[in-house]
């Protein structure tokens, strides 16, 4: 076997599973899909209101539910069959595509009707975001979650480089409510994967009971987990200031670049680009590390900082990958130890707070990075997230640090009492 077969034997395992490939292939589809989406009503909404407040309103909308709601589909992520959930928020999210799409084509669209339907999918969001992320690990055996969950990330990044694609040449083809109507028909493809899989292979979490706190529990239980807690600061500094590329994009594509649709989409398809490569190297790497994450942050903010300065398409096509591939090895890297550390009977509630830190947090970022962008300009909304970035890497050395500070006093404090212990003995 040659080295090249042991590497990809190595970053594709998990796909040895039957049900985790029947998984990935919902995923891919309705990935591709659901980018489609995000784009399309991104071009929306500022074709409507040519507004940067209202980008980030919009994205506010959609993931409010998820910050004051998530850590309840958690709860309920730990108490229900997971694989039985995931078919439902399938299918009323594949509903409220389609509507988004009916309205869209008829020509009677307003703002509002994106807001609210922005509001549906977030609550929808809310619930399935936790059920998913918790999924995995019980499609897999323990030692390939972490490849299991770059895995994972590398089929949604490919549809973030598909889909923005698409959704740029069927807006300019034809016309943007094809791009909500065809992600609520790819949806059709998870609920078939879902269905498809074997029960019996499954390694589900044995569900929680009911009962009285168990949202008190999940807080308690991942502030009181070191890497978990750790994960969860960065996702949710990350999350809010840095990434809002949806808000963002679009005006550096209009404003600073003098381009459309087509050159955001291009934009977006260049940063999954990199999320693409990103994710692959983190399943090829095959464990959680926080000393990954660390330089993943870090690279992240350089490279968002280069973006930031570009000063012509080229280059911000150039630099774009390098941000895509930084920010995807950060967010799989914190998926990756959250799952790992945390035990099978929290893992619902902890992933829900990682869905907050990372989903909820754009409704706070989302319209104040709207807001600077426009009041300011594009480049300053996107800077924000690279002085972000490189501000959390300096967090996370620091804690890494007096982690190890605090490690080798509690050796210390053992050999010493371990010295003690024998020299008594040899007295006696």
């Amino acid at each position: 076997m040659t080295t090249v077969e042991r590497a990809a034997r190595r970053t594709f395992r998990s796909l040895t599973n039957r049900n985790f490939r029947l998984y990935l292939f919902g995923q891919v589809v309705s990935g591709t899909g659901s980018w489609m989406q995000m784009v399309a009503q991104a071009w929306l909404v500022l074709r409507l209101t040519d507004s940067g407040v209202a980008l980030g309103l919009t994205l506010a909308l959609q993931f409010a539910p998820t910050l004051l709601a998530g850590a309840w589909g958690g709860v309920v992520a730990d108490r229900v069959d997971k694989r039985k959930l995931l078919v439902l928020t399938a299918a009323v999210s594949a509903a409220l595509a389609l509507v988004l799409g009916v309205v869209t084509a008829a020509g009677i669209v307003e703002v509002w009707m994106v807001y609210v339907l922005a509001v549906a999918l977030g609550l929808v969001t809310a619930v399935d975001n936790p059920a998913r992320r918790s999924f995995v690990p019980e499609m897999v055996p323990p030692e390939d979650v972490a490849n299991a969950v770059g895995l994972n990330s590398s089929v949604f990044t490919a549809a973030r480089v598909v889909g923005p694609a698409l959704a740029a040449l069927i807006i300019a083809t034809f016309d943007v409510a094809w791009c909500f109507i065809i992600n609520g028909l790819s949806f059709t493809a998870v609920i078939v994967a879902l269905l498809a899989m074997r029960p019996r292979e499954l390694r589900p979490s044995v569900p929680v009971p009911r009962q009285k706190r168990q949202l008190r529990e999940g807080f308690a239980y991942a502030w009181h987990n070191r890497p978990v807690r750790l994960a969860l600061l960065v996702v949710a500094i990350i999350g809010t200031l840095a990434f809002n590329y949806q808000v963002v994009l679009p005006l550096m594509a209009e404003d600073a670049f003098g381009g459309d649709a087509g050159t955001f989409g291009t934009m977006m398809a260049a940063l999954g680009a990199g999320s693409l490569v990103g994710a692959l190297w983190t399943a090829h790497f095959g464990r959680a590390s926080e000393r990954v994450m660390l330089f993943a942050v870090l690279g992240l903010g350089v490279s968002t900082l280069a973006a930031t300065l570009a000063p012509n398409l080229p280059l911000e096509f150039a630099v774009l990958p390098m941000v895509g591939l930084a920010s995807m090895v950060v967010i799989s890297m914190a998926t990756a130890v959250c799952n790992e550390e945390t035990a099978p009977e929290f893992r619902g509630r902890v992933m829900a707070l990682f869905a907050i830190a990372f989903l909820g947090s754009t409704p706070i970022g989302g319209p104040f990075i709207g807001w600077v962008s426009e009041s300011i300009g594009p480049r300053a909304g996107l800077g924000i997230g690279a002085v972000a970035a490189l501000a959390t890497a300096a967090l996370v050395a620091l804690a890494r640090h007096r982690a190890r500070s605090a490690d080798d006093e509690r050796v210390v404090a053992v050999d010493a009492a371990d010295l003690e212990l024998a020299t008594g003995y040899v007295r006696q």
